[in-house]
């Protein structure tokens, strides 16, 4: 006697082997596809509200990043008073931590729009993060200058302050790698082939 209900036992003690049809599965239904054409005007508009906060988060780091006060020397170039230079560090800083929460927020909103998880939505929201963190860039030191602004002439000896500055090209991955992981451990977490999407 087995238990395997491919192979059926005979009255003459052989064994007959069944072909199960072509629907018959032990384990579990066809995978869940990935939507892609109901899910793109969705995603392209999910990239670029995500990609508008980046004004936000600019026009914070703007007003959160502390200036540089410096010297001018005789041959007229400024010169960082001492501890001063720590503050290039804390700008930079600073937009990091911003930008990583602001990205774990983003994956976190993108995944409580449930009927729309999927890898579509993950590829648009990585996008939008990305795009925000370049305009934060370019907006928060824009902002910053006009926060800082410096004499057209300054004398020997004057004391400036001078903008906050990003020297490493490296701080736009903050927010979309927030974003990722937000979405990444949700999705893990859910361990559902649809991810519990809910489509009409």
């Amino acid at each position: 006697m087995t238990d395997d209900p491919t192979r059926s036992p005979q009255a003459d003690g052989s064994v007959r082997t069944v072909t199960p049809p072509p629907e018959y599965t032990y384990w579990s239904p066809r995978p869940a596809r990935v939507i892609i054409k109901r899910d793109l005007l969705p995603a392209v508009s999910m990239l670029s509200t995500v990609a508008l906060f980046g004004l936000a988060v600019g026009w914070l780091w703007s007003r959160l990043a502390p200036g540089v006060l410096v010297q001018v020397l005789e041959d007229g170039k400024p010169a960082a008073l001492r501890t001063e230079s720590y503050h290039r560090f804390d700008a930079l800083a600073l937009f990091l931590l911003l930008t990583l929460a602001a990205g774990v927020l983003t994956g976190a909103a993108a995944w409580l729009l449930r009927e729309r998880r999927g890898p579509v939505f993950l590829i648009a929201t990585v996008g939008g993060s990305a795009t925000a963190a370049w305009m934060a860039n370019i907006v928060g030191l824009a902002w910053a200058q006009g926060r800082f602004p410096l004499p057209a002439s300054p004398a020997v000896g004057d004391v400036l302050t001078l903008a906050p500055r990003l020297e490493s090209p490296w701080f736009v991955l903050a927010w979309p790698l927030g974003a990722t992981l937000a979405y990444g451990i949700a999705a893990a977490w859910n361990g559902r082939d649809d991810l519990g999407r809910r489509l009409g």
